[in-house]
């Protein structure tokens, strides 16, 4: 099965860590903060570092016991690369190798591998003087997306956060109810689990170019189905930067 020592987020939330159990807990106190960060500083800069792969041998940087409830704080998911401002070339020039930073990794005392882990979250939020968010569309030649030959064009709005509404000075007239997600949340994989995965994505890289490459649709644009892994912008918590380590380390090459 799959070993499961340790979750991580990129949203801000408070968590509670427990056994099944039939009912949800209600916790009105703010709860202790297990990680913070500083929005001013980057993702490597944090202490403890964040990381932004799936990897087992990755250290975790906090421990937690069944039940406890705790708080964790995250940056964006690209890592602070995108501003609050009018222009949309942060979104078209974009590190997409340098994103999806994670909080964490966090250990479970008890946890073995096969366990089932059940995290519930309790609250998700925006931090005091960060509250805002964005979306957009990549650049056909940066990202892209299933419709970037209809809209190849880089594009941003930033939205204000007051309350759970928002609304953006890029798109006047419209305000809803912006709901923070979670974004990313999971385990590590076992090295049995990861070899799995580098397997099966090997194969579907090896296909494109061939008559039996997967393709989404026919009216869309082809997007690759599987990246393998990437040395270029990993951040491996208290391991540092992977490209880094490679230049001082012959054996992270």
């Amino acid at each position: 099965g799959t070993r499961i020592h340790r979750a991580a987020l990129d949203r801000p939330a408070g968590i509670r860590l427990h056994p099944l159990a039939p009912h949800a807990t209600t916790v009105t106190a703010m709860p202790p903060t297990l990680l913070g960060v500083d929005v001013k500083l980057k993702p490597w800069e944090q202490s403890p570092p964040m990381h932004n792969r799936w990897h087992p041998e990755i250290p975790a940087v906090a421990t937690v016991e069944p039940g406890q409830v705790f708080r964790v704080e995250t940056v964006d998911w690209t890592g602070g690369q995108i501003k609050n401002d009018d222009s949309a070339d942060d979104v078209k020039n974009v590190d997409l190798t340098q994103v999806h930073y994670l909080s964490g990794p966090i250990a479970v005392s008890t946890a073995e591998p096969g366990d089932l882990l059940r995290v519930e979250l309790l609250n998700l939020g925006a931090l005091p003087g960060d509250e805002w968010g964005f979306c957009g569309s990549f650049h056909k030649d940066n990202g892209g997306g299933f419709l970037c030959d209809h809209y190849p064009q880089a594009t941003k709005a930033c939205w204000d956060l007051e309350g759970i509404n928002c609304s953006s000075r890029h798109i006047p007239g419209v305000k809803f109810a912006g709901l923070i997600h979670p974004g990313l949340i999971g385990t590590a994989p076992s090295a049995e689990l990861l070899a799995m995965w580098n397997e099966r994505e090997a194969a579907l890289v090896a296909e494109e170019g061939t008559p039996a490459e997967k393709t989404l649709c026919s009216v869309l644009a082809t997007r690759p189905l599987a990246t393998l892994p990437n040395p270029k912008g990993a951040m491996l918590g208290k391991f540092g930067h992977c490209t880094v380590m490679a230049g001082e380390d012959e054996t992270w090459g």
